[in-house]
C-alpha cells in the first residue's frame, strides 16, 4: 500500500503543466499587442467617454490584443532590451492616442457648432456639467454630440475604425518605428478643419438668427418701448426651436458626413504612416 501511494504521488507530481515563465511571456506578448488598440479606446470619442466604464475598456483591449496575437506575429518581450522596450511602448501608445485624438477633434466640431448656436440664440444659459470635458457645456452641444454618436454607430463607424486600427498591426508590426510626423500633421489638419466643419454646420441657423436680430434692432430703434429683452429674446427663443425642428434632417446628413470624414481622416493618416 505504501508503495502504491508513493507511486501515485509521484505520478501526480509528474503531471505536465504550464510553467510560470510561459505564462509571463504570454501575458507580456498580449500586453504589447493591446497597447495600441487600448490607447485608441481611451482617447477615442465614443469608447473613451466617461459613460463607458474603465473595466469594459480594459477587457475589450485585452480581447483585441489576444485576437492580434492569434493573427499577427508579435515579438516577445525578451527580444528587446530595456531602452528599446520603453521606446516600443511609447510608440504604441503614440499611435493609438494620436489616432483617437484625431477622431475626437473631428467630433468636437459638433460641440463647437452647438455652442455657437446656443450663444447666438440665448440658449447658452441652459448649460450643464459635461462629464467628458469636465466643464460646462450648453445643452444644444450635448444634444448634437449624442446625435453624432448615434449616427456614427448607425453606419458601423466604430467597427470600421477598429478594423483600421487592427489592420495596422500587419503593416506596422509591434517594434517598428513609424512616421510620427504624419501623425502630428494629421492632428494639425484635423484641428484646422474642425472650425471649418463647425462653421458649415451652424451657418444656416446663425444666418437666420442674424436676420432676426437685425429685424429686432430695427423695431427697437423705431419703437424704444419694444426693447431687446421684451421682444427680441422671446422671438429668438421661439424661432430657434422651430429652426432646430425643421433642420433635423439636414443636420443628420451633416453629422453623418462629419463622422465619415473623421474616420477617413484617421484612415488616411494611418496609411501615410504605413507608407512612410
Amino acid at each position: 500500500m505504501d508503495g502504491i501511494a508513493l507511486t501515485n504521488l509521484g505520478g501526480v507530481g509528474a503531471l505536465p503543466g504550464l510553467s510560470l515563465q510561459f505564462v509571463m511571456e504570454s501575458l507580456a506578448t498580449v500586453f504589447l499587442a493591446s497597447l495600441r488598440v487600448g490607447a485608441f479606446l481611451i482617447a477615442s470619442p465614443f469608447f473613451g467617454g466617461t459613460s463607458v466604464p474603465l473595466q469594459p475598456r480594459i477587457i475589450m483591449a485585452v480581447l483585441l490584443g489576444v485576437a492580434v496575437v492569434s493573427n499577427v506575429t508579435v515579438p516577445s518581450w525578451q527580444s528587446f532590451d530595456a531602452m528599446t522596450g520603453f521606446l516600443v511602448i511609447l510608440t504604441e501608445l503614440a499611435i493609438g492616442i494620436g489616432a483617437g485624438l484625431i477622431l475626437t477633434i473631428w467630433f468636437s466640431s459638433a460641440l463647437l457648432a452647438g455652442e455657437k448656436i446656443a450663444a447666438s440664440s440665448g440658449l447658452g444659459f441652459a448649460a450643464q456639467i459635461d462629464p467628458d470635458s469636465g466643464g460646462q457645456t450648453p445643452v444644444v452641444s450635448k444634444i448634437f454630440s449624442i446625435f453624432l454618436t448615434v449616427l456614427f454607430l448607425s453606419w458601423n463607424g466604430h467597427l470600421v475604425i477598429l478594423r483600421a486600427i487592427l489592420d495596422t498591426y500587419q503593416f506596422m508590426p509591434v517594434g517598428t518605428l513609424p512616421n510620427i510626423d504624419a501623425l502630428v500633421a494629421g492632428g494639425l489638419t484635423a484641428a484646422g478643419s474642425m472650425f471649418f466643419a463647425a462653421t458649415i454646420i451652424m451657418l444656416p441657423i446663425t444666418g437666420f438668427l442674424v436676420a432676426i436680430n437685425l429685424a429686432v434692432g430695427v423695431i427697437s430703434r423705431s419703437s424704444p418701448q419694444m426693447n431687446l429683452f421684451a421682444v427680441g429674446f422671446p422671438i429668438s427663443m421661439i424661432v430657434i426651436f422651430v429652426l432646430l425642428y425643421m433642420w433635423v434632417d439636414a443636420l443628420g446628413h451633416s453629422l453623418t458626413e462629419l463622422s465619415q470624414t473623421g474616420v477617413e481622416s484617421v484612415t488616411s493618416v494611418l496609411e501615410v504612416m504605413i507608407n512612410g
